[in-house]
């Protein structure tokens, strides 16, 4: 079924059909309860706060010391479905890669696949930085995490001062 068929359907509920169902959806998935709780109640902060707390504990847990790299980018990914303000966002998506390279810098190098991760993120931020005008913002965030991988192999440091430049051309590439 798709979203056309849902829709037909959902129109053939009376209102009192419709209050049911959304509160059947919203005892049964936590997604849908999370979403419906933003839409009741859209407290951006305390939302981004929550999202924060589960990224920084993918990297650093509160128990034991695995790291959970899918379960910050699931954080992004469930942070971004909110439609939160741009700046929020691209907060978090720095908070991830920062978060990365303090967990690189305190363990030592992991694998290709982790920075290749922190990569993509890190050029996403930049991106959405770029597109919502607040390069000048986030200029000094951006140019810090270049500055503390300068250690970290793999070519992360280059590829990390290579796209910082394609979008502050004017600070060099270092």
């Amino acid at each position: 079924m798709g979203l056309a068929d849902l829709k037909k359907e959902l129109k053939t509920l009376d209102k009192d059909q419709l209050i049911a169902l959304i509160a059947d959806l919203y005892k049964k998935s936590k997604a849908a309860r999370e979403y419906l709780d933003f839409y009741v109640q859209p407290n951006e902060l305390e939302r981004f706060e929550h999202y924060r707390t589960r990224v920084v504990e993918a990297f650093f847990p509160k128990r034991g010391y695995q790291l959970r790299l899918r379960e910050g980018k699931r954080a992004l990914s469930d942070f971004q479905k909110l439609e939160p303000a741009a700046e929020l966002l691209a907060d978090l998506l720095l908070v991830y890669v920062e978060t990365g390279v303090h967990f690189t810098n305190e363990y030592g190098d992991i694998d290709e696949a982790f920075y290749t991760s922190l990569e993509n993120v890190y050029a996403k931020a930049l991106a959405l930085i770029r597109q919502e005008n607040m390069l000048a913002q986030f200029a000094a965030r951006t140019a810090q995490v270049v500055r503390d991988t300068s250690g970290i192999g793999w070519g992360f440091h280059d590829y990390l001062a290579e796209t910082r430049a394609m979008f502050y051309p004017e600070s060099g590439s270092r």
